[in-house]
């Protein structure tokens, strides 16, 4: 089977793709920052400025440096991210943004003495959002691919803008599920043939879903119907309520989503993950100078541990890299 290799494709990989819908300052940060406010309160004459206030939020981070200074001087990195995503990004009953790429943020704004905060937007708006300066950068499972580095509509073949550089920071498949006890006979891809299945917009899954269509013509078998929806969860209901055999989502989704969707009494993974491809972290190209000093603040919270406790906490260990890489996918 011929197939894109994008979460999250642009809408068609523009979630173009199915790249992963809280950060906070260091805790010694925050308490320096508290203490020198604390100081000038009680003396006359001797308030901090905003430069040396700043100064303080970024005191013990050993990459602050590596930030362009206007993102030093705001202390915030604005992130585009689909927060409907679990267990990459959601949110949680309390409405606070949790997950994988939120924890990892958190991580590294310690090592860069800023801020992270996520935004929530359709993850086939996330590439134009940052094309338009509303995000510094888009995290949210995003699988890196050609197109998206290079713009270009991955069913047209058309560029369609100005494409992104990307950090990628974790590897991670596609995989099928249906309704527990009930799979209709659906073992894999080939199988699909003739039967209905719930993807999200935009994503490599709907990618998938759409080759192997293609593909059940060209062998004179009936076309796969194909749902798309907004978010991940969308799908994840109208499988629930049998309007489909099977859905689709990256594999750390799926394997979330089969163990708490009805305390693990609704859903099942059928099959093998395919597609296997990395997620990357998405930046304007011409803000090399950011897109380096998050490859630096990743890679520094690897060699640190952090990054493995994220992955451990969220049970996706097997998605682990060694190092981050610019524009690895292919």
């Amino acid at each position: 089977m011929t197939a894109s290799t994008t979460r999250r494709s642009i809408a068609a990989k523009t979630r173009t793709v199915r790249t992963s819908r809280t950060a906070a300052l260091a805790a010694t940060a925050v308490a320096g920052a508290m203490l020198l406010t604390a100081c000038g309160d009680q003396t006359a004459g001797s308030g901090a400025s905003d430069k040396e206030t700043k100064g303080a939020a970024t005191s013990g981070a050993p990459l602050a440096d590596k930030l362009p200074q206007a993102i030093r001087d705001k202390g915030v990195i604005k992130v585009g991210s689909d927060i409907a995503y679990a267990p990459v990004e959601f949110k949680d009953k309390d409405g606070k943004t949790v997950g994988i790429d939120p924890d990892l943020a958190d991580a590294m704004g310690k090592q860069l003495g800023v801020k992270f905060e996520f935004e929530n937007g359709t993850f086939d708006t996330l590439i134009t959002g940052l094309r338009a300066k509303r995000y510094d950068m888009a995290m949210s499972a995003m699988t890196d691919t050609k197109d998206r580095q290079e713009g270009i509509d991955s069913e047209t073949g058309k560029k369609v803008g100005e494409g992104v550089d990307f950090v990628d920071y974790f590897n991670a498949g596609v995989s099928i599920y249906t309704k527990k006890g009930d799979d209709k006979g659906i073992k894999g891809w080939d199988d699909l043939c003739g039967k209905k299945i719930v993807v999200q917009r935009g994503t490599v899954s709907e990618d998938l879903a759409k080759d192997q269509s293609e593909k059940c013509t060209k062998d004179k078998k009936d076309a796969i119907t194909i749902e798309a929806f907004d978010t991940d969860q969308q799908a994840q209901t109208r499988l629930r309520a049998g309007g489909a055999d099977a859905g689709s989502s990256d594999f750390p989704v799926a394997a979330y989503t089969v163990k708490t969707s009805g305390g693990g009494n609704d859903f099942q993974i059928v099959g093998d993950q395919v597609e296997a491809a990395p997620y990357g972290i998405a930046l304007a190209k011409d803000n090399a100078q950011l897109r380096d000093a998050i490859k630096a603040a990743m890679d520094a919270i690897i060699a640190n541990g952090e990054y493995k406790k994220v992955l451990d906490k969220w049970g996706v260990a097997e998605g682990a890299v060694t190092e981050a890489k610019i524009n690895g996918g292919s």
